[in-house]
């Protein structure tokens, strides 16, 4: 029998009206999205569900309103089947959604944290100064050497993503990630794609956030994590937490390796993952990385309903 791991997307998988079929159709799941209006003092749930897109896509938005739909999916599907994961990850902001499925983290506590984590994001970089874009086609070493090279000249640009074979998502100064896209192709891109983000997310320009994000974890309830919960930083697993701590407050300026995670996940006998939330980022990217495990993308009640029909209970 293989293993289960339940994953949860990040910052790109937002769109309005996501999880508003289960707030509609299902009381503790509308109860949900109270909760994280109530623990915000706004209303978070209006603007997930009615938008403006302009608006739900401002980063201290996006980050609760895409952890408040994970988990609402991730609830529903808890009180329809007892599925229990071996693992949980999450890419990026889906980190924190992972912790909260692993019961380190109260959900209120995790929405009131991950609006912080916007905020100190959105303001680690004066708008304009930095800049992301998605690198098809490159080798890792050498699209690595090539952001070496480019730093060096005072113009820093990194590696944020590395999400699948062939799919890197580099993180920086504008200019440093301008002067990469003219060079990628030496380190064989066939493509890159400058990505529409409020800053350099994942890079080291964000060490202005980690450093007050670590205020903020640190007075922060955290309970041993009842899986283990794969990080983003190393690619391993974590229980503890003053080990998730750390690993969260150094996540908002390293590498997301979510390839690596995957393959780390795979190494352990998981041949089944199931993703929570909005879209199907990851299982995209996941049949990626290996075409032959099962993926199943719990994004609608449709999804939910079709779950429980083709899966024995």
């Amino acid at each position: 029998m293989g293993k289960i791991a339940f994953v949860f997307p990040g910052q790109g998988a937002q769109a309005v009206g996501m999880g508003r079929d289960i707030a509609e159709a299902d009381p503790a799941s509308r109860a949900l999205f109270e909760a994280a209006d109530h623990a915000l003092g706004y209303d978070l749930s209006r603007l997930i569900f009615e938008g403006p897109e302009s608006e739900l896509k401002l980063t201290y938005h996006t980050q609760p309103a895409l952890l408040t739909t994970s988990i609402a999916y991730l609830e529903l599907f808890r009180r329809r089947h007892d599925v229990r994961p071996d693992f949980v990850a999450g890419h990026s902001l889906g980190e924190y959604s992972a912790l909260v499925a692993a019961g380190v983290l109260g959900f209120e506590d995790a929405v009131r944290t991950v609006r912080a984590r916007g905020q100190f994001m959105d303001q680690a970089v004066p708008s304009g100064e930095g800049a992301m874009a998605a690198v098809l086609g490159a080798g890792r070493e050498a699209l690595q050497t090539l952001c070496i090279e480019i730093s060096a000249g005072g113009n820093p640009v990194e590696l944020a993503n590395l999400n699948c074979p062939g799919q890197i998502v580099v993180s920086g100064s504008a200019a440093g990630v301008a002067a990469l896209a003219e060079r990628a192709k030496e380190a064989g891109a066939k493509r890159v794609i400058l990505l529409e983000v409020s800053g350099p997310f994942h890079s080291s320009l964000m060490k202005p956030a980690s450093a007050k994000l670590a205020e903020v974890l640190e007075g922060l309830a955290m309970q041993d994590a009842s899986v283990p919960v794969v990080a983003n930083v190393n690619a391993g697993p974590l229980t503890e937490p003053g080990a998730i701590r750390e690993a969260l407050v150094e996540q908002v300026h390293s590498s997301v390796l979510w390839e690596d995670s995957v393959a780390w996940l795979l190494a352990q006998g998981v041949d089944t993952f199931i993703e929570f939330g909005s879209g199907s980022v990851l299982a995209g990217l996941i049949k990626k990385i290996d075409r032959s495990v099962t993926v199943i993308s719990i994004n609608s009640l449709e999804a939910l309903d079709k779950y429980g029909q083709e899966t024995p209970a």
